[in-house]
């Protein structure tokens, strides 16, 4: 027998140890995640990427005959020339409107209707609002010599906004590159995935927790961004061919709604009215009314279609995970939202439905 003071002893060295390979494991992944916490959201984004676009490179690959690194580069030249297109409208439409804006306060042709003496009897702003508007009516160059100081900061805080969506398309850029990298080692990265998710859970479910992740980044992919991209571009054509003002503004503010799962009515129907009201109810504006008002609904008919398309998870899950997701994560949020909680819906459920030990070996004793 070991004496009580000596295995105390040993216990106690043996802790110890354990705690101090814990310690140096996590100095070791701390200092491993702040090196690698500037690429982050780069190599998030390509992994989204390359899980989408894989299935595409696969069918390419046979079909072409191509090698794998030839396959992905093809994808993604085309990928790239595909986003510069409303990024060049959005680019033309902004410096067309800054430039009309400009033209007309040079210009003094900006004119200001006077206000309506009903404005002054709403409640609460009706007299400040009739007053600054009934200034701006007579003299509009002095007021904004007195805006002046809150327009620049303003402009400023408008200018840091458009420097982070340039950044952010940049990164997008950046990704879209390496996400091609990714696709021509595809069937190593594949591999990779099923050994560290069976490492995880074990044999059984390591597999399917894997193809479970990888089905949902691809559904999300196409169920959200995908019908918002598609709705973006329906409208945007409409609005291009029409000679709507601001046109790529308004077909982004549509593709922002369709991320947020919000309807692009809201700003399709303002924008028929706007035309109504312009140019009358002529056949033109009759048919421009209809087409963008069942763009503007094409959601609906898509999303079935395609969200949670082979995902062995219900659809009202993946939905909720995106809109969680990109509400505490933003845009990279819509697809690491739903792969968590389809992956904790998975386990979940494997939990219920699997026999707990002891249920058995209570049901055996009672036969």
């Amino acid at each position: 027998m070991i004496p009580s003071g000596l295995s105390d002893q040993m216990f106690s060295r043996s802790f110890l140890d354990v705690l101090i390979r814990a310690g140096l494991i996590a100095v070791l992944a701390i200092s491993c995640y702040q090196v690698f916490q500037p690429f982050l959201n780069l190599m998030l984004w390509a992994l989204i990427l390359a899980v989408t676009f894989y299935p595409l490179h696969l069918k390419l690959k046979q079909k072409m005959g191509m090698r794998d690194g030839q396959v992905a580069t093809l994808i993604i030249l085309v990928s790239l020339a595909l986003l510069m297109v409303p990024i060049y409208l959005l680019a033309i439409s902004i410096a067309e409107s800054v430039q009309g804006a400009l033209e007309l306060i040079k210009g003094g042709e900006l004119h200001i209707p006077p206000p309506n003496e009903s404005v002054a009897g709403w409640p609460l702003i009706g007299q400040s609002l009739f007053d600054f508007w009934q200034q701006a009516s007579v003299d509009l160059t002095s007021l904004l010599k007195k805006l002046m100081p809150h327009l620049r900061g303003m402009g400023l805080g408008l200018l840091g906004k458009l420097a982070g969506v340039g950044a952010g398309f940049l990164l997008f850029i950046g990704a879209l590159i390496v996400a091609g990298i990714v696709m021509a080692y595809g069937s190593n990265g594949t591999q990779s995935a099923v050994q560290i998710a069976t490492r995880i859970s074990g044999p059984e479910r390591g597999p399917q927790i894997a193809e479970l992740c990888t089905a949902t980044i691809r559904a999300v992919a196409q169920g959200v961004v995908g019908i918002a991209f598609i709705q973006m571009l329906l409208v945007g054509v409409g609005f291009v061919v029409m000679g709507i003002p601001g046109a790529g503004l308004l077909a982004l503010a549509v593709l922002l709604l369709g991320i947020m799962q919000l309807p692009a009515t809201l700003i399709t129907i303002p924008v028929i009215i706007f035309v109504f009201a312009t140019q009358g109810p002529t056949i033109g504006v009759i048919v421009f009314s209809i087409y963008t008002f069942v763009a503007g609904l094409a959601d609906n008919v898509l999303k079935p279609l395609l969200l949670g398309r082979g995902v062995n998870v219900p659809m009202p899950v993946v939905l909720i995970g995106a809109l969680g997701g990109m509400v505490t994560g933003g845009i990279i949020g819509l697809f690491i939202g739903p792969v968590i909680l389809g992956v904790g819906y998975m386990l979940f459920w494997h939990w219920v439905e699997d026999p707990r030990p002891d249920t058995e070996l209570g049901e055996e004793k009672a036969t």
